[in-house]
């Protein structure tokens, strides 16, 4: 990060924006709002700036089996010609009737910047149903660009927390690099419903699901007793 930032405060007191007929207290009140918005994006950057420069995670060496809409896959097989890999544990195993529907809301959105993501990064969304079952919900849903994989095997979705030792499934979102011949955990979701705050509904941070930054942004919030459907 750059070092003699202007203040936070200094700047949201110079922003220009001012909306029709506000008041002298919502002025008040929506710029000290604004000085936390340019402190929480600093933060953010501090963040992935401290994430980028994690040390080498471990080496992935595990015997990890894959059928994707092409056919099988081994791990090194998901990076294509990439050297970063994104994979996304989706919760739709076996045993389920139909997805969770909180992953697909996350999967909907990712869908519509897959190609753009893949453009720069590999992509993989991984799940416990075979193949076919995947395709026909990427068909159902409208996907064009996500590429989905089941896991062979399970011992993935185990080993980077898809699945938990008593069998229940989380989504689980994790990045791996391929360096020098190797490849290498970089970074995992590690937040647990354990660390939620008092009345707060667990997730994690950075949250990638618009749908509630969207809802943060309005009066009402996201409330703690609403999630979206796979129907409405």
């Amino acid at each position: 990060m750059l070092d003699n930032l202007v203040s936070a405060e200094e700047l949201a007191r110079s922003g220009p924006v001012r909306f029709p007929n506000e008041s002298a207290e919502y002025r008040t009140a929506r710029t000290a709002l604004l000085a936390e918005e340019i402190e929480l994006r600093r933060h953010l950057e501090r963040i992935a700036a401290q994430r980028r420069a994690l040390p080498p995670g471990g080496e992935v060496i595990g015997d990890y089996r894959f059928e994707g809409e092409k056919g099988k896959s081994d791990f090194a097989g998901l990076f294509g010609a990439k050297d970063t890999l994104v994979v996304y544990s989706f919760m739709f195993g076996a045993k389920r009737e139909r997805p969770c529907p909180m992953c697909t809301n996350l999967l909907n959105t990712m869908e519509g910047n897959a190609a753009d993501i893949m453009q720069k990064v590999a992509l993989a969304v991984v799940a416990g149903s075979p193949i076919e079952r995947l395709k026909a919900w990427k068909q159902e849903r409208g996907w064009q660009d996500l590429p989905l994989y089941t896991d062979l095997n399970g011992n993935y979705s185990r080993d980077y927390f898809g699945v938990l030792p008593d069998g229940s499934e989380i989504p689980s979102y994790n990045v791996f690099t391929r360096r020098d011949g190797t490849t290498r955990h970089f970074w995992g979701g590690e937040m647990t419903g354990e660390m939620a705050d008092p009345g707060q509904d667990p997730r994690g941070a950075p949250d990638f699901a618009i749908l509630w930054n969207v809802l943060d942004t309005t009066p009402e919030g996201r409330g703690t007793d609403w999630y979206p459907k796979l129907e409405y």
